[in-house]
């Protein structure tokens, strides 16, 4: 068993009937999605991916990763969006969140930059990579995005004073857009490598392309792996539309049967710190997906025990709007027993040589019965544990139950129209040519 749905702490919150009435709209739209009849559907190039991804371009990701690893000690990953969250939630969930401080030979400390506005940040950076050798790879699908596009300004600007144009250039690998665009012509002009932002694969679904597998293998991650646990996850989850017998389907109509009785945010609840990054990638891909046409849940996260301390009483007794969607690795390779402790100070000696990850796990059973006991639903996915394998399982089993769930919600899961707004507004603001009009008016509000 790679993955599994539980339904047992969500059903007493599911009427007589319920599951049965929304099969029919779980089956439709599972048939929309693989036929490709429904909305956006120019970007579902990820369904097949697993399969049919260029085994050419997947092979240079490899090379370029190992010449990567021979040239830098840190390797700067330059995006936003899609173009990081996924890279980076593979890489810390796989090796750590705190990969960069623990010993990892033969492959560098890599950073994420370009995936905000802030000075303190992108100078932090710089001082982590004084008299260090630095490769960075920028990732975006025009260039022209605000926030990847200075940081590339800056680092291409480090490198070239650094080493000269020409080795600079070797150490410079960008991912983009096949044909055109700004940076896809500057970038050949300049010789540097070169890697394709699939048409057909929008942002939020491509961690299992070269914008995430480039990075993703530089860290030393099994990216075979992570690709046969998609494939195999494809291969089940494409065969079957029955909510009964596919743990995806079940997940769609369960969530959206929540929506409908006015659970409206729904919480994903990791269990360990290295779950975090997933969390992030895991709600831009809902939120992006669904929250559009004044319809959509809420897509919120939680690291427990941490956020126990914190949200936890809210969760427990705020708002009833809430349902939980909640992330179980069954086995893990790390072990720490409680030490035994003579005065017991702190009453704990009953935990003695009791590992942390049952006491993890207890932590988590005891929740989940008294968050259902406070009334918040929770949806339990266990998966085997956290190998390449399973978390490339589980990333298609988000992936294509998004895509179904989107269109069980009557909105097309591929667009984000929203995304756009608050661009138009900083650019008039900042007096980009052409938005002069739109400058004025917003100046106006702003007194």
């Amino acid at each position: 068993m790679t993955l599994k749905l539980n339904d047992t702490y969500v059903k007493s919150f599911i009427k007589d009937g319920e599951l049965e009435a929304i099969s029919a709209e779980v089956k439709a739209a599972h048939k929309c999605l693989l036929s490709g009849n429904g909305e956006g559907n120019d970007f579902l190039g990820w369904v097949d991916l697993p399969f049919n991804y260029d085994k050419e371009e997947y092979a240079r990701i490899k090379a370029a990763a190992a010449k990567i690893q021979k040239k830098c000690d840190v390797f700067v990953v330059i995006g936003i969006g899609g173009s990081y969250l996924g890279a980076r939630a593979v890489i810390e969930y796989v090796k750590s969140p705190l990969y960069n401080n623990l010993k990892h030979e033969g492959t560098p400390d890599i950073y994420f930059s370009g995936c905000n506005i802030s000075a303190q940040s992108l100078n932090e950076l710089l001082a982590i990579c004084e008299g260090k050798d630095i490769c960075i790879n920028v990732i975006s699908k025009s260039g022209t995005t605000t926030e990847p596009a200075v940081a590339f300004r800056v680092f291409r600007e480090l490198l070239e004073k650094k080493y000269g144009k020409a080795e600079a250039k070797e150490r410079i690998f960008v991912t983009t857009d096949k044909a055109r665009g700004t940076l896809k012509k500057f970038s050949d002009e300049a010789g540097y490598e070169t890697f394709v932002v699939p048409d057909n694969v929008g942002g939020r679904f491509s961690v299992l392309t070269a914008v995430g597998l480039l990075p993703i293998a530089v860290s030393g991650t099994d990216i075979d792996a992570l690709m046969k646990g998609a494939a195999d996850a494809a291969t089940e989850f494409k065969a079957s539309d029955d909510i009964n017998t596919n743990p995806c389907m079940k997940y769609v109509a369960i969530r959206n049967i929540m929506y409908r009785n006015g659970k409206g945010t729904e919480i994903l609840v990791n269990y360990e710190p290295y779950a975090a990054m997933l969390n992030e990638w895991w709600k831009q891909l809902y939120g992006e997906s669904e929250g559009k046409d004044k319809k959509g849940i809420f897509p919120a996260s939680v690291i427990f025990s941490t956020d126990l301390h914190s949200l936890g009483q809210f969760i427990q007794d705020g708002s009833r709007n809430i349902f939980e969607t909640v992330v179980s690795v069954n086995e893990t390779n790390e072990k720490k027993p409680v030490p035994f402790d003579e005065a017991n100070v702190d009453g704990l000696n009953f935990l003695a040589g009791v590992d942390l990850n049952e006491v993890n796990k207890m932590a988590m059973k005891g929740t989940i019965l008294a968050h259902v006991d406070g009334g918040t639903p929770n949806i339990l996915i266990e998966i085997a544990d956290k190998s390449e394998y399973s978390l490339g399982y589980l990333l298609y089993f988000f992936e294509f139950a998004c895509g179904v769930s989107g269109y069980v919600l009557g909105v097309n899961p591929f667009n984000q129209p929203g995304v756009e707004a608050y661009k138009k507004n900083m650019f008039a603001l900042l007096g980009k040519p052409g938005y002069e009009s739109e400058k004025a008016a917003l100046e106006a509000r702003l007194k």
